[in-house]
């Protein structure tokens, strides 16, 4: 009889000890959950402000229903995030769900099978209406036909002028067409020989990561948003493509282009034009308060062809977004939609994003919508960043993507910028090694 009753106890004990082992975070600490609820798994970039935005989200959907709990963790980004992710796929203890993705580690993982197609769950379609980002999301879409990442944010890249300078050399408004910086360049070199229009040492180095920056972001411009690359397929506009490159070769001519390191170059006066992320405006606040919107600088699209209209111009976006994994059940799937639907049927919790990240969230209606009205009126600096959303191009979703771009600088753009290949030659030499990584 004792033996039996010890059976029973040590076995009790087991499901006891082996139920709270159940709900873990990545870290192995236990999650408070309702006792019957779907647990997801949730994580977060390892910024600060990010983290801190989705546990108060989190904690708010939690309290709101008892049959989904949401546990956010920190990604973590030792040696890298995208290498966490990978570890944690090999190992099979991948979450949920995640932010913090762009659309080329998207395409390494859809193409090892990792991400659910989110057009394929029930629920993709209201989100994309009740948040107002159809227009946004179609630039998301992959090479097979599907959306595996919704976009939380979009920095569509614009170009800052120092229009105190351009001022004092006459001109009352920042160029917008390639024939108009030339202009501004010969006023500024007569002027000021020893200032730039861009200085900018990543413009001499074959680093793929720089090129999403400068050369990406001219080209969606002068491409009307052409994607470059689609899955294994480089579908350039040759004469967009050639012709950015040929602007940078005149101003090069022009000696308007610095490629040597240089400290602050567009605060200091320096250089007169700079590539500009939203992020730039917390340091500018605390670092360089002399930088004051409207009075010191202003901001533009790229600078397009002549021949092109300057409204709603294309640029890249600096965006990431939301993904779930494969190895997530259907249950788990199911939730982590149902979770991301409450996020973004409240236009709320994306002013909430907008005030605590300084990053536009990704909806068509950003710069229209009267619920982020006063948040702009109050910070100007980032109006055009808001109506630029829905004109921002991704990174291509190609999973060799820093090999392909890496390309774009040793073929084409460092030696355009250096003056040692003419455009035409820089950009056939490009096209010939892209498509031969893609064969």
């Amino acid at each position: 009889m004792k033996k039996s009753l010890y059976l029973v106890l040590a076995v009790s004990l087991s499901m006891l000890a082996l139920a709270a082992c159940g709900n873990k975070d990545d870290q192995g600490a236990d999650i408070d959950a309702p006792e019957g609820a779907t647990v997801i798994e949730f994580w977060a970039a390892a910024n600060p402000l990010q983290e801190s935005f989705w546990n108060k989200v989190a904690d708010e959907f939690n309290n709101s229903q008892d049959e989904i709990h949401v546990a956010v963790s920190q990604m973590r980004e030792t040696p890298t995030s995208e290498a966490t992710v990978q570890s944690a796929l090999a190992s099979d203890s991948a979450p949920t769900m995640s932010e913090n993705i762009n659309r080329g580690f998207a395409s390494q993982l859809a193409n090892s099978q990792a991400l659910v197609p989110l057009n394929e769950l029930d629920g993709w379609d209201d989100i994309l209406t009740e948040r107002n980002m159809t227009e946004t999301v179609e630039a998301w879409e992959f090479a097979d036909g599907n959306q595996y990442v919704l976009p939380i944010y979009s920095n569509s890249m614009q170009f800052g002028w120092r229009i105190d300078i351009l001022k004092e050399l006459g001109f009352e408004e920042a160029p917008r067409t390639y024939s108009e910086v030339y202009e501004v360049v010969d006023a500024l070199k007569e002027e000021y020989p020893d200032k730039f229009l861009w200085a900018k040492s990543e413009l001499a180095s074959p680093d793929a990561g720089a090129r999403w920056f400068d050369f990406f972001t001219l080209y969606a411009a002068a491409s009307n948003g052409n994607n470059f690359i689609e899955g294994d397929s480089l579908i350039s506009d040759d004469d967009a493509g050639q012709q950015v490159l040929e602007f940078l070769s005149n101003v090069q001519e022009q000696n308007g282009l610095l490629t040597n390191e240089a400290s602050d170059p567009f605060e200091t006066g320096l250089s007169i034009f700079a590539d500009l992320g939203p992020w730039t405006f917390p340091y500018w606040a605390e670092q360089f308060p002399e930088m004051v919107y409207g009075e010191t600088f202003v901001l533009t699209p790229p600078p397009v062809p002549d021949d092109m209209d300057t409204d709603e111009v294309n640029t890249f976006a600096d965006s990431k977004g939301i993904v779930i994994y494969a190895s997530a059940t259907e249950e788990e799937q199911r939730a982590a939609m149902e979770f991301i639907t409450w996020v973004y049927n409240n236009p709320e919790m994306d002013l909430q994003w907008f005030e605590e990240t300084n990053m536009p969230p990704a909806r068509d209606d950003l710069g229209t919508n009267e619920q982020f009205q006063t948040f702009l009126e109050d910070h100007p600096e980032l109006v055009q960043y808001a109506e630029a959303v829905p004109y921002g191009v991704p990174p291509i979703d190609n999973p060799d993507f820093n090999t392909l771009q890496t390309f774009i600088g040793q073929e084409a753009l460092n030696p355009v910028v250096t003056g040692a290949k003419d455009p035409k030659t820089a950009w056939e030499d490009m096209k010939r090694a892209i498509e031969g990584a893609l064969q």
